[in-house]
């Protein structure tokens, strides 16, 4: 069971990361940018001249690890958990290569209670190493399914505001944003090598018909789909990009974003797979500048 005190507590100290322009160019082939080679658009994230970042990569600079795993002590049934939530906010546009830190820590515990599981919220701040300016705040939001009933020791915290509900209109904008068969291949070399990912025998197990796409590669098809429709490839215009990942893609599938502006410089937008016509990314934001 969750020991709340020691797991509010944690912290992950400086994670220092040096990438470099190849590893942005990865970072954008993986999420499905470039799969026109001739679109001079997408070629600024793909070509180091005048090379840009897309925002998410943000998301995986300077990770802390499967620290949960390693701190047993804290009681977190890390085998039950499933990452729910992601977002990204830009202070500034990310260089396309720098030494950076990333300082990463728990900021919200929530029980839901015993039998259904239980919220962790952790926040990493992402500066230059050198200037120590501050690039970008990044929050995952985990669900613990077998750790509810935790605050009957004591602690927890209460729960986050709900995230705004998806328009129940018709979407102002369809975009279909395929991708290719070999995304996890590629998109593992970003950092996240859980062999659910590559291994068939592996995704077997865990009752998927073949390796599934990372949820957050997921998340970056549909930042690359808000960037190009909303900010004509500009992203430097996208200053906040969060979604609650719903459901696993398989790598081939094609997403539909379905996109409503719902004020001033603010984009409302889900994901669903074509084959499939599931919703796998929710409650979308991004703010715009």
């Amino acid at each position: 069971m969750i020991d709340f005190e020691k797991t509010k507590a944690w912290r992950s100290g400086e994670v220092r990361h040096a990438y470099t322009t190849k590893d942005s160019i990865l970072y954008a082939l993986g999420v499905g940018i470039g799969h026109d080679p001739l679109d001079a658009a997408q070629l600024r994230f793909t070509y180091e001249r005048d090379l840009v970042v897309l925002p998410t990569m943000a998301a995986v600079l300077a990770s802390p690890g499967f620290w949960m795993r390693d701190r047993t002590e804290l009681g977190i049934d890390f085998l039950k958990l499933v990452h729910g939530e992601q977002a990204v906010t830009l202070h500034t546009p990310l260089p396309a290569a720098a030494r950076i830190v990333g300082q990463s820590r728990v900021t919200r515990i929530v029980d839901k209670g015993e039998g259904k599981g239980a919220v962790l919220h952790v926040e990493k701040l992402i500066t230059d190493e050198a200037s120590g300016t501050l690039l970008a705040t990044a929050e995952q939001v985990l669900f613990l399914r077998g750790d509810g009933g935790f605050s009957k020791q004591g602690g927890g915290d209460e729960a986050a505001p709900p995230a705004p509900a998806t328009p129940d209109t018709a979407p102002e904008l369809v975009l279909d944003l395929p991708t290719r068969p070999e995304a996890a291949l590629v998109y593992r070399l970003s950092g996240d090598i859980n062999p659910l990912h590559v291994d068939p025998a592996v995704a077997a197990k865990a009752g998927f018909a073949r390796p599934i796409l990372h949820g957050l590669a997921t998340y970056g098809v549909a930042c690359h789909g808000v960037v190009k429709a909303f900010c004509g490839y500009d992203p430097a215009r996208l200053k906040h990009f969060r979604a609650r990942l719903t459901s696993p893609v398989y790598p081939g599938e094609t997403l539909r974003l379905e996109a409503w502006r719902v004020a001033a410089g603010e984009v409302a937008f889900r994901c669903r797979v074509v084959e499939r016509d599931l919703v796998v990314l929710a409650n979308g934001r991004a703010l715009l500048a």
